[in-house]
């Protein structure tokens, strides 16, 4: 598998885990008005909350792999720059959340900054 499906993987382990914690803790909020432990333990059993961390856990297992073969600096920027712009259009599609132009322009910025960290020198 090459590094960068696997980078893939992970992102998508990670924004898989975070969709489905934030719908968790939207079924969880009620719990809070009896105060943090009850949120806390109502999260500790929450089948949603549990997939939620298999899935970063899988995710967490790719990391390792991406690790063994590529230096931190890159894999972490380019993890990072697909996360951001997958976990925006992820977040828009599954719940709704709009970003103004200007988050947009942002996460370009990112993307190509990122792109000019991971290519190849020019030495």
């Amino acid at each position: 598998m090459t590094t960068y499906l696997l980078i893939l993987v992970t992102v998508l382990c990670t924004i898989g885990g975070q969709l489905i914690l934030k719908r968790a803790v939207d079924a969880l909020k009620p719990l809070l008005a009896t105060g943090p432990i009850d949120f806390l333990v109502g999260a500790a059993v929450s089948p949603l909350v549990i997939a939620a961390l298999c899935l970063q856990v899988l995710g967490y297992v790719s990391w390792l792999f991406v690790l063994s073969r590529e230096k931190l600096s890159i894999a972490f920027a380019l993890s990072g720059s697909t996360l951001y712009i997958l976990m925006a259009l992820a977040s828009w599609l599954f719940y709704n959340e709009r970003l103004s132009i200007w988050q947009w322009l942002g996460f370009l910025l990112i993307s190509v900054g990122v792109a000019l960290v991971t290519s190849p020198s020019s030495h």
